[in-house]
């Protein structure tokens, strides 16, 4: 679920930050750069794990602050596809169940991904499975709030960043401010199997 990326960066720490190690000035920075943060193709950035490599520190004429070329790993939230993780049930529409892990909410288990055969209640805004056991049926409710173990299916990345606009060389939105601000990482995942949904279903 979680795994260590590496990446190269010059991190700039102010003059203020001298009194501090540089070693910590520079984790607070990266820590404030990239935390909570997707990368695209990457993942969700969740913590500075180690640095790596600290180069000489330069500081250059107009500027009292130093640079530092830094080589570093940080701990990312990407699970592989298939793997089986544990979240809660967020909400649920007609489109499909929305899972959270607390800390990542972009998990969307669609219709088809659930036990067969399921149905919406509109009225309590839940799906439901049918659960037939040799002619007898019972209705199990997928309640929000509940823990629900699924299989991650696939994963989504969307560009979020502004592009330049090479005529009038500046930055522009991605997509029209008209439309709904896109999701830069999604899951999809799949409960259809046995072992999958509700933890309740299988104690």
């Amino acid at each position: 679920m979680f795994i260590l990326a590496e990446f190269k960066d010059v991190v700039r720490t102010p003059p203020s930050s001298f009194n501090s190690t540089l070693q910590s000035s520079v984790s607070d920075y990266l820590n404030g750069k990239l935390a909570n943060k997707v990368l695209y193709n990457v993942g969700l950035c969740i913590s500075l794990f180690d640095i790596q490599e600290l180069d000489n520190s330069f500081i250059f004429p107009g500027d009292g602050a130093a640079h530092t070329k830094v080589v570093f790993r940080y701990v990312v939230f990407r699970p592989a596809i298939d793997e089986v993780i544990v979240g809660k049930i967020r909400s649920s529409s007609k489109d499909g169940i929305h899972v959270t892990l607390g800390f990542f909410d972009d998990i969307f288990i669609p219709p088809e991904n659930l036990q067969n055969p399921s149905r919406f209640c509109e009225r309590e805004q839940v799906w439901i499975w049918e659960y037939d056991v040799d002619g007898d049926k019972h209705d199990l409710f997928m309640d929000p709030g509940v823990k629900i173990r699924f299989r991650v299916t696939a994963e989504t990345f969307v560009e979020t960043s502004p592009v330049l606009n090479p005529e009038a060389k500046e930055a522009i939105p991605a997509e029209p401010l008209t439309e709904e601000p896109k999701i830069p990482y999604s899951i999809t995942a799949t409960i259809n199997e046995p072992g999958l949904g509700l933890l309740s279903w299988w104690s």
